[in-house]
């Protein structure tokens, strides 16, 4: 995998694109989910899907410069946008200037119970409106020939039964929506920060799992409190398709197995080490670029989590990275703070 090709983002107004395989997708994770990290888990795996942070419809229309808010390599395809809004027409303009950057596949967040996001319809507060996110998901359709998705909880506040969840789906499906990403929480949107939304409400696989039996016909996949690519077989038994956020951010030798194991590919990295140099040609154009070295490093913490002189490692980048003039020795110093290491199974 070259990563030093200059791979900038283009206007693409033709642009066949095989079916999307996502079996295994990396969530969209806020302040997490940046190009950067999509660059480094290309490292890790070639063929997982993986989905953009939110990105807001104003931020998109009214925003300067887009590339600011689409900008990305073309090593990360697969490659999903996910929009935030509920305006039908802005959505169906945003899903538009999304095919047109070359992304291949749209998704609506019906999902962040932030305070902020609720008080501009946004997220999972448009559980409780099915009609507006089945007109927005109706608009977007109309507008692009590309996947339009959506990731949604299993329910908000007092919903808290699978009528409540296959009321919503079956509304949203009829407008054309065939892939739901389910994260297996219902969201309580007073009282709960959003970090507690991830961690208080209960998993309720069995509901995500039932919601796919009763509709054979719908892509539907599972989100929410995957640690293992064990876990992630375990409910591909009984869903479409695995969406895996925190963990293979945290630990992200997590995805080193996936294109073995999911698409029967060989995997990119064979070492920690090695995925770790992979990225040093895109560290270099990054730094020309006027980025600092912890924009990136800070997506490589969790990398040798768990290895002898991991914690090294991250203290190294933590203390040094941000400085002004940190540059690629910074980097190169860390990963000698840490022994070399055989390929370790991601499946334990």
């Amino acid at each position: 995998m070259d990563m030093s090709e200059d791979a900038q983002p283009r206007m693409i107004t033709e642009n066949p694109r095989p079916k999307l395989d996502r079996t295994f997708s990396v969530a969209p994770m806020m302040d997490w989910s940046t190009r950067d990290f999509r660059v480094f888990a290309r490292a890790l795996t070639r063929h997982a899907l993986l989905y953009t942070e939110m990105v807001t419809t104003g931020a998109i229309l009214h925003g300067s410069p887009r590339e600011r808010f689409l900008g990305y390599d073309d090593i990360e395809h697969p490659l999903a946008l996910q929009l935030g809004g509920s305006d039908p027409g802005e959505l169906a303009e945003c899903a538009a200037i999304a095919e047109a950057w070359g992304y291949d596949e749209v998704n609506l967040n019906v999902g962040c119970p932030s305070d902020r996001v609720q008080n501009n319809l946004i997220g999972a507060c448009l559980m409780g409106h099915p009609d507006k996110v089945a007109a927005a998901v109706r608009a977007m359709k109309d507008a692009v020939s590309i996947p339009v998705t959506v990731k949604c909880r299993i329910g908000i506040d007092d919903q808290d039964e699978d009528a409540d969840l296959e009321r919503f789906i079956a509304q949203v499906a009829g407008a054309g929506c065939d892939t739901f990403i389910v994260h297996a929480r219902k969201a309580w949107l007073q009282g709960l920060s959003p970090k507690q939304n991830r961690d208080v409400p209960p998993l309720n696989y069995p509901r995500v799992q039932r919601l796919k039996a009763a509709h054979p016909e719908l892509h539907i996949g599972i989100n929410g409190g995957l640690e293992t690519l064990q876990d992630c077989q375990t409910q591909l038994g009984r869903v479409d398709s695995v969406m895996v956020g925190r963990e293979a951010y945290q630990n992200p030798w997590l995805l080193a197995e996936v294109d073995a194991t999911f698409y029967g590919k060989s995997d990119p990295a064979m070492s920690r080490h090695a995925a770790a140099r992979a990225l040093r040609p895109y560290i270099v154009r990054r730094l020309a670029e006027g980025a600092r070295l912890n924009h990136v490093t800070r997506h490589l913490l969790g990398l040798f989590q768990g290895c002898p002189g991991g914690r090294r490692f991250r203290r190294h980048l933590s203390e040094n990275a941000h400085r002004d003039g940190a540059g690629l020795q910074v980097f190169d110093d860390a990963l000698g703070l840490v022994g070399e290491t055989h390929r370790e199974p991601a499946i334990a």
